[in-house]
């Protein structure tokens, strides 16, 4: 009789195969296999029984390593040349009625199978680690969103050295950590037990200590790690977390252009089928000129063209914009899987394959004489994107345009060509002009493709005669006079021509603007002449200049006019008396400092009728003299008195003179107020009353000079 280990959710236990009837599960549980060199791709390691008793319907195996698989007859394959593997192998079987697993343990050469006690002593219980040999903790592996009811068995801690007067403890997340108390261990036999449903897109593992305690908590055992792997079921669905999917493509790419990339995520396990995705496209549209213009990649979500450059053709397509309905489907692909769908969306970029074209060879416009603005909008014609530099037009004039008196813009909104008048024309010059226009795009054309005869056009421009105003001549006008000529002076003879030559017309002067009103004009022969004084110091004179506008009228009908500025540079003479300011100074009774005022003198008129300015007093009479002036620089003087006088008004004559030729004298009074100061406080009030001025003083002495020789 062969002895087996048989593990499952349910139940830990050692029996003989002989004496069971069908019990569900694996029929073996546990394999010792000796490891070769190499697993080569399609080897069958072992044969695995599953019964569940029931027919086995809807049967799957679940393997813990991706790098096998097992086949519905229970075969065990290696799927690719594998070296590495570890020490054990777990295989998860589930049909509709039962679910079990089976370890398969791969043993070096130099090891032997034996007994259960010889095999609890394998270093670190083959391949996952141990501190002591005493206790077995194997791997449980357990299907996530598994039913009630709960507490579910799954898996059974083993001490070699009996369980009597001991007790197992269990920790770590999952036990006594967040998320607390998902699994829990039977204190006496070592069950270990899930509380509830577990989800592996949570939390995939669990890394649980074991230890052996006695009656009083201490350990005596331990700890070991138990390792809980909760196995993936296909309860995701792919998922497309990157949207908008929008890709570009340029029009006449080459069949197998690549697109975009659709990339589709799903959430369980990525090294099972749970997580294979592949690609398909359920829908286009719309459906022409191809129903399949693209194809996806069903591994890499590549989508690229498919049809001939010539039918990836925008101008001709119903529209440059296709909607692609991808859908990704896990379990690789196969009618089992679950789905998932996005819609990535295709525009077909614009080249510039079309150059533009006008809609006719030749353009008519007519523009009167001297009006400047667009005169006439040239149209054309391009297929490309008008949402790109393949449609925008840029005009150029090649040929009829020497005096530059045309430009050309593209309107932006039309993609016309706006042509106008920069330069006002002249029928006396040319009555008809012929411009030779060529329309290209923003972008460089396509290198098989070229611009033709349509992309130029002639454009024939008619000048209407108009009665233009006369042109003086020159403009402005300047002449320079001195100011104060006699009234009915010439100042000059104004000169306006009319440019309309074919016609015969008379021309006619009046004044337009004449701010002073100093000026009349002939209206015949345009001489002007002074009706009034000319004042440079007058307020219409600008920095010497005085300025003002006549009129030539010629005798069309309607008559038109035409402006002429003239500008009159005034030469200065003297005729202007000197100024003196200030014309107040007041002065302590007590003061020290005899210095009264510094008075300064201007003159309207211009150098040399200004300073150097001469400062005098008008003669002192008297036993003895009470102030006197003194020349301080070409424009100042200062008063001085030569006493103190008592508190009063005094009025000084002072006279200015300037340089002119002949010079030009002003004779003005300073008046003087001589004040009481106290405290540095100045008191005048009295002096108004004591109203005293040189003048009365030489009467009263003049007065009783005569009296004495009466």
């Amino acid at each position: 009789k062969s002895i087996s280990v048989f593990s499952f959710p349910q139940v830990l236990l050692l029996t003989c195969a002989e004496d069971l009837e069908c019990v569900p599960g694996f029929q073996q549980k546990v394999f010792y296999i000796e490891k070769p060199f190499e697993f080569t791709e399609d080897q069958l390691v072992l044969n695995l029984k599953f019964d569940d008793c029931k027919g086995n319907n809807k049967l799957n195996f679940e393997v813990s390593n991706p790098d096998f698989t097992v086949d519905l007859d229970g075969s065990l394959v290696a799927l690719k040349n594998v070296s590495e593997v570890g020490r054990a192998l777990f295989v998860h079987a589930r049909s509709e009625h039962a679910e079990d697993m089976a370890e398969i343990f791969i043993l070096e050469a130099n090891e032997k199978r034996g007994a259960l006690k010889e095999i609890l002593k394998l270093e670190g219980n083959l391949g996952i680690p141990r501190q002591k040999r005493a206790i077995l903790a194997t791997p449980i592996l357990i299907p996530e969103n598994q039913r009630p009811p709960f507490p579910r068995l799954v898996g059974k801690v083993i001490r070699s050295e009996g369980t009597e007067g001991v007790k197992f403890r269990l920790s770590g997340k999952g036990v006594d950590q967040d998320p607390k108390g998902i699994f829990r261990i039977n204190e006496m036999n070592g069950d270990v037990s899930v509380t509830r449903t577990l989800d592996r897109e949570a939390i995939a593992n669990y890394e649980l200590e074991v230890e052996v305690v006695d009656m009083n908590g201490k350990t005596i055992d331990g700890p070991v790690r138990l390792d809980i792997s909760v196995i993936d079921q296909n309860d995701n669905r792919p998922m497309f977390k990157e949207g908008p999917y929008v890709g570009h493509v340029m029009e006449g790419s080459a069949t197998g252009t690549t697109v975009m990339r659709m990339t589709a995520f799903d959430a369980d396990d990525a090294s099972t089928d749970n997580a294979l995705l592949r690609y398909n496209i359920l829908k286009q549209t719309p459906t022409k000129p191809s129903p399949n213009m693209f194809y996806i990649d069903p591994e890499k979500g590549d989508i690229v063209t498919v049809v001939s450059p010539a039918l990836l053709d925008r101008e001709t397509m119903e529209s440059p914009k296709y909607e692609l309905v991808i859908e990704a489907k896990d379990m690789g692909g196969m009618d089992v899987g679950l789905t998932g769908t996005a819609t990535a969306t295709i525009l077909i970029d614009d080249k510039n394959d079309h150059p533009p074209e006008f809609t006719k060879k030749e353009f008519q416009a007519t523009v009167k004489e001297g009006v400047t603005g667009v005169i006439v909008n040239l149209t054309v014609g391009d297929r490309d994107d008008p949402a790109t530099g393949a449609w925008r037009a840029v005009y150029s004039i090649i040929n009829g345009n020497p005096g530059q008196s045309f430009e050309i813009h593209t309107n932006p909104q039309t993609n016309e060509g706006m042509l106008s008048v920069v330069k006002p024309l002249d029928y006396e010059i040319s009555a008809f002009h012929t411009l030779l226009i060529k329309v290209e795009n923003e972008d460089p054309l396509i290198p098989d493709i070229a611009y033709g005869p349509s992309s130029t056009a002639t454009v024939q421009i008619t000048v209407e005669d108009v009665n233009e105003g006369p042109v003086f001549h020159p403009n402005p006008m300047t002449v320079t006079k001195q100011e104060n000529i006699p009234v009915g002076s010439v100042v000059l003879t104004v000169n306006a021509t009319d440019p309309d030559t074919l016609q015969h017309q008379t021309i006619r002067y009046s004044v337009y603007k004449d701010p002073a009103g100093w000026l009349e004009i002939n209206p015949t022969n345009g001489t002007v002449g002074t009706t009034a004084v000319l004042d440079r110091e007058s307020p219409f004179v600008h920095n010497n200049v005085y300025t003002a506008l006549f009129l030539a009228i010629d005798s069309g009908n309607p008559p038109a006019t035409g402006t002429g500025t003239l500008h009159i540079t005034l030469e200065d003479v003297n005729d202007n008396v000197p100024s003196l300011y200030p014309t107040l100074a007041k002065v302590c009774d007590d003061a020290k400092d005899l210095r009264v005022v510094v008075l300064g003198a201007s003159d309207k008129d211009l150098h040399p009728n200004t300073d150097p300015f001469k400062f005098e007093l008008s003669k002192q009479s008297g036993p003895e003299k009470l102030w006197r002036i003194n020349r301080l620089n070409n424009t100042h003087a200062q008063v001085i008195l030569l006493q103190n006088l008592k508190k009063a008004n005094y009025n000084i004559p002072i006279s200015v003179t300037d340089s002119g030729k002949p010079p030009l004298t002003n004779t003005t009074e300073l008046r003087l107020q001589v004040c009481t100061c106290k405290k540095s406080k100045m008191d005048c009030s009295a002096t108004d009353a004591l109203h005293i001025s040189l003048t009365l003083i030489l009467l009263s002495l003049l007065s009783l000079f005569c009296k004495s020789f009466a």
